[in-house]
Formats: structure tokens, C-alpha cells, sequence
């Protein structure tokens, strides 16, 4: 009879069973919790080694010891090799977000100046976001004041277009930019191509750092404009000389190596880690950025390769070399890969001594500073959310708070908002917006039961995550509302509170006006709670209420002015569903197609030269039509 004692707790994972069916092959681990969630993806040249070394290697850390505890099951995709290993692990991350990985972040805080050199006439915009082989990316800024400010150096003098290709193919007459000697003109004007795309490439030339070769050839151009006695282009090279020197005195050279380089520095305490990252160009330092993550129980390691996969792979620039702060055993693999991506060779290395050494210690210096400031006011947020969980009695550390807001306005549709706050800051990529469906009147009660039904069927469905508070903007009818949801969909484990604002209230015979207080209201509670005037907890409540007020009406009204557009281009006489939209379709918008004269509108397929100006004159009354003629 076997001991019960040598038998396996089937409460724990039984990795030992697991071990015996993982290969020694390269490839992607999964970790699956209880809860069917993945909670790690990783990546390693020896499957079973990596995984082996979770549960037999001594690891004291917190995470990796309760690992047993938490897993249901860790599975595993075998990959060709190491390099489409890193591959497989970026994608499984993106698509699966698990909680302790490192998951990079939309770069839409980011500005990055693109150059499309698709276009028959290529000019330089601002973007936020980067798309694969859809011409060339130039940054990341790391301020919007950096790049409005290179923006506006290039369009002084570089002679590019400024206009997007809309306003280009239906120009009738130069604009502005034309007049004073800032772009060619090549919506109206014959150009030269030639001429265009060495200008193209002298503005790219700039964005790339390559300043001091941009520099002579503008002085070889200067002397020989000036000997040829075109002392006004001679001007013109002169000025843009003066530019690129203004830039190169305001950069600051940290290398002698004349590459592009992104170095990386790391700072960790316990779980939470800062990478910095800082891009070098041509010797030069052009920004830098700071990635800060939590419950990062793993290996620097990992994480480190874990994040420059991610990174590389979502289309940011690849330099001639990456250095590091720790060897990686992909490191190889890492570099082949990333000169595939980049089309040229790329090194990855881990730099022991000499300058490249320097660089990744000063990286490593200004993460610490970086975590530590962040640290301060991560610390003072955690202290706010604990008073606000005691004051209001709350079951649960409200780290990820949702508000709730209903707008409508004489009879227009009604919307609804959903913001949201984690750790006590906006997390406005993940806020969202609802149009009421099944309510046609103003209820507001109704609206609002209908947007918390949807929202949280969509937890229930696994596709949103579940907050720790949610707070309703209103009163007890409100609230009432909400809790019916709650309860009416079997969820039990968040809470919620509403937030209603003061009274105005005026004294008839002294005529003096009051504001009451703002109250909270609380399930099962008969009067509300009063927080002290000032507080820290009644500041961040109200801030997340006015961020909801603010989301909901924003929204409304662009819904409003839709409508209004659309609807005034249906009033047009003449204009049917077929006119319509060719005109939107020509145009882009009905705004520009209010904007038109009588000529841009008369290119149009469909609309004739009558038409033409029956349109013109609609949302032109107070214009004269022989001036557009």
C-alpha cells in the first residue's frame, strides 16, 4: 500500500511529469494559471532547461516559489531555432499581454517625423505612429517642443511641401508657403523633380545626423551661386548653413564612434524595474526614454531580451549596434535578427571597457534616477489609494478605477463615457465610449443601466479586466443602478460608489448663494459620506468624475457636428446619395467640401459646372460667385 505522504499534492503543479514531455529544443514556454490565464511567455535555445531551472534551481524569489501553487499548466511550441524563437515570443506577448512579462507599451506618446518616400512629392510631417515600410521614420523626440522645433528648421530651409496630398491635388493657385519662398510650389508650378528630390534627400541628410557632410556640400553650392553672381540663392545656402550649425552646437557629442548606437542601461529594486534607453546618432545624443514595469519577478536577462524583441519587431529604428548592460545568451540569434530586419548588419554587444562601457554606465545612471523619481510619486499615489480604500470602506486596494458618465442633449443621441484611472493616474488608452441603443428618451437611469450591462458583459466574456471601483457620477439613483447590474450579472467582488456634486442653494430674503458639499453615496449606507474639503481622496474622486464629464461631452459633441455636417450635405438641392459620395470620396470631408471654390468642386466625377456652383452658393451665400469664377 503506497504512503499517502510520498503521493503528489494535486493542488500543486506537477512540473516533474511536465519535465518528462518538454524537449531540449529551442522554442516558446507558456505558463497557464489556474484561471486559464497566461501569465509568462518565454523563450529559450533549451526548453527544458529553462524550465527546469524554475522549479529545481534554489530561485528565492517570491514569484518563482509560488509558481507550483499558481499553475495549471505550462505548454510549449518548439521553433526551427533561437532567432525564430524571439520571433514566436514577441508575437505570443503582443497578442497575449501576460501580467509578468514585460509588455511594451503604444507608442503614441511619441513623436517621430516621417519622411514617404513614396510619394511623387515627399514632404516631412509629425506622426505618432510608426508603419512598417511606409516610408522613412526619423526620432523618437523625446518632447514635442524637439520636434516641432526640427519641423520648423526643415521647413525654413529646405523648400518642402508643407501641405497634405489632399490640399496638393486640388490646388488651383500657389498657397502661402509659395509666396515667400518656402516651398516650390509643385501642386501648380513646374517643377523640376530632380531639383525636389535632391532637396529630399539634403532634409533626410539632416534627420540623419549627418550634419558636417550636409554642411560642405551647402558651402561648395554657396561659393559657386556667389561666383556666378546669384547672390539670392547664395543667401538661401547661407541661411540654411547657419541652421545645421544652430544644430549641431545644440548637440551633444558623446562618442567618437561615428554609428547610430541605442544603449541600454537598467535599474532594479524587488519586482519593479526602469530600462533606459538612449539613442545615439552619429556620435551624438539625440533623447532618451525611460520603460518602467512592475511585477517583473524574472531574470534582467529575460526581461532584457524579452523587450528588445518587442521593441525591434513593432518597427522602431534599428541602429548599427545596441549595446547592453548584461551578456545575453541570444545575443547571437538577437543580432541575426535584427539584421534582417534592418536590411545592414547589427551588432549586439555587451561592452566590458572603453567608451561603448561608458555609455552603457551613464544609461545605467540615469535609469536609477529615472526609477527614483518615479518611485517618489508611485509611493505617494499607493498612499492615496490605501486612504481612499479606508476612508470609503472599500473591500479591496482600488488600483484600477472605472467612471461612468451619461450625456445627451435635446433629444440628440445619447452617450455614454467610461474612464479610467490605474494607480491613481489616467489610463487614457483605456478609456471608452458607448452609444445608448435601447434608450430613446432622457433616462438617464436607463442609459446608464444599459452602458454597465455591456461593459461588464464584456468582462464576463474575458475581453475586458475587471476594476477594483467603480464610481458612478450622480446620486443615489445612480448608484442604484450600477449595483442592479452587479448583481443581475452574478459579480460580486467590485465595488461601487457614486459621486454626486454640491447643491447650489439661494437664500430668498438675503439672497445669498450656497454650494453644499460633495457627497458620496455608498450601497447600504442611507446618508452619504461627507470627505474633508481639500483631501487628497476627494480631489482624486473628483478628478476622475470630471475626466468622465469631460470624455462624455467630448464625444457627444463630435457625434453633434458629425451629424450637423452630414446633414447639411444632404440639404443641398440636387445633391443625392450618389453625389454624395463622390464628394466625400474627392474631398476626404464635408468641412472641405464647404471650403471648395467652384473649380475644385467641378472636378469632381459627376458634378457638372452647374452643379458646381448650385454648391457653391449653398454654403457660400454671403460670397460672391464671379470672385470664384
Amino acid at each position: 500500500m503506497d504512503d499517502a505522504s510520498s503521493l503528489p499534492d494535486p493542488d500543486l503543479f506537477d512540473y516533474k511529469a511536465k519535465l518528462e514531455v518538454i524537449p531540449e529544443s529551442p522554442g516558446v514556454y507558456l505558463m497557464i494559471a489556474k484561471n486559464d490565464k497566461i501569465v509568462y511567455i518565454g523563450k529559450s535555445i533549451n526548453l527544458k532547461s529553462r524550465v527546469r531551472s524554475y522549479f529545481t534551481g534554489g530561485d528565492p524569489r517570491p514569484f518563482v516559489k509560488r509558481l507550483p501553487k499558481i499553475l495549471k499548466e505550462i505548454e510549449f511550441i518548439v521553433a526551427p531555432s533561437e532567432k525564430d524563437a524571439l520571433i514566436l515570443e514577441a508575437t505570443l506577448i503582443k497578442k497575449h499581454k501576460p501580467r509578468y512579462n514585460v509588455l511594451l507599451k503604444d507608442d503614441k506618446n511619441y513623436m517621430w517625423l516621417r519622411v514617404d518616400t513614396r510619394s511623387e512629392w515627399p514632404r516631412v510631417e509629425v506622426t505618432r505612429f510608426r508603419k512598417k515600410n511606409q516610408g522613412r521614420y526619423f526620432g523618437p523626440y523625446p518632447s514635442s517642443f524637439a520636434v516641432r522645433h526640427t519641423l520648423g528648421v526643415l521647413n525654413r530651409h529646405f523648400m518642402l511641401r508643407t501641405c497634405p496630398d489632399a490640399v496638393l491635388n486640388n490646388r488651383s493657385r500657389p498657397c502661402l508657403q509659395y509666396q515667400i519662398k518656402r516651398c516650390p510650389g509643385p501642386c501648380v508650378m513646374d517643377v523640376s523633380t530632380e531639383t525636389y528630390d535632391r532637396h529630399v534627400q539634403e532634409a533626410i541628410m539632416f534627420l540623419e545626423g549627418r550634419q558636417p557632410e550636409l554642411k560642405a556640400r551647402l558651402v561648395e553650392r554657396m561659393m559657386e551661386a556667389s561666383s556666378e553672381l546669384e547672390y539670392e540663392l547664395a543667401a538661401h545656402y547661407r541661411d540654411q548653413i547657419k541652421a545645421i550649425d544652430s544644430a549641431l552646437q545644440s548637440q551633444q557629442m558623446v562618442a567618437t564612434h561615428y554609428i547610430d548606437q541605442d544603449v541600454f542601461g537598467i535599474y532594479r529594486e524587488g519586482d519593479r524595474l526602469t530600462l533606459q534607453l538612449m539613442f545615439v546618432r552619429r556620435g551624438k545624443l539625440q533623447g532618451t526614454r525611460a520603460f518602467s514595469f512592475k511585477d517583473q519577478e524574472f531574470p534582467d536577462e529575460e526581461v532584457i531580451s524579452s523587450f528588445i524583441s518587442q521593441y525591434y519587431l513593432s518597427g522602431n529604428t534599428i541602429p548599427h549596434e545596441v549595446l547592453l548592460p548584461l551578456e545575453l545568451e541570444s545575443a547571437d540569434a538577437m543580432g541575426t535578427l535584427l539584421s534582417e530586419e534592418r536590411g545592414r548588419k547589427v551588432q549586439v554587444l555587451t561592452p566590458q571597457r572603453g567608451s561603448k562601457h561608458k555609455l552603457v554606465e551613464t544609461a545605467t545612471i540615469n535609469a536609477t534616477h529615472t526609477f527614483r523619481a518615479q518611485q517618489g510619486g508611485e509611493d505617494q499615489l499607493e498612499d492615496l489609494l490605501i486612504k481612499l480604500q479606508k476612508k470609503l470602506r472599500l473591500s479591496q486596494l482600488p488600483e484600477r478605477i472605472e467612471c461612468f458618465d451619461i450625456s445627451n442633449f435635446q433629444g440628440k443621441p445619447i452617450v455614454g463615457s467610461m474612464v479610467v484611472f490605474e494607480g491613481g493616474a489616467p489610463a487614457s488608452s483605456e478609456y471608452r465610449h458607448f452609444k445608448v441603443q435601447d434608450v430613446t428618451e432622457q433616462d438617464d437611469f436607463a442609459s446608464m443601466y444599459e452602458v454597465l450591462t455591456r461593459r461588464f458583459k464584456r468582462t464576463l466574456q474575458g475581453d475586458w479586466p475587471k476594476p477594483d471601483l467603480v464610481v458612478i457620477d450622480g446620486g443615489k439613483g445612480q448608484l442604484s443602478q450600477a449595483v442592479t447590474v452587479l448583481s443581475d450579472l452574478g459579480i460580486h467582488d467590485v465595488d461601487v460608489i457614486a459621486l454626486a456634486k454640491g447643491r447650489v442653494e439661494r437664500d430668498a430674503q438675503s439672497e445669498v448663494v450656497t454650494r453644499s458639499l460633495e457627497r458620496v453615496f455608498l450601497p447600504g449606507r442611507k446618508n452619504p459620506l461627507i470627505l474633508r474639503q481639500n483631501s487628497a481622496e476627494l480631489f482624486l474622486l473628483q478628478r476622475v468624475r470630471d475626466e468622465a464629464h469631460r470624455s462624455a461631452i467630448t464625444f457627444h459633441r463630435k457625434l453633434r457636428r458629425k451629424e450637423t455636417l452630414k446633414s447639411s450635405l444632404e440639404e443641398v438641392p440636387g445633391v443625392g446619395i450618389r453625389r454624395r459620395k463622390a464628394l466625400i470620396k474627392h474631398f476626404g470631408s464635408v468641412k472641405r467640401v464647404q471650403s471648395a471654390t467652384v473649380g475644385e468642386l467641378s472636378q469632381v466625377p459627376g458634378i457638372s459646372g452647374r452643379m458646381a456652383r448650385e454648391i457653391f452658393r449653398f454654403f457660400n451665400s454671403d460670397i460672391a460667385l464671379d470672385a470664384e469664377l
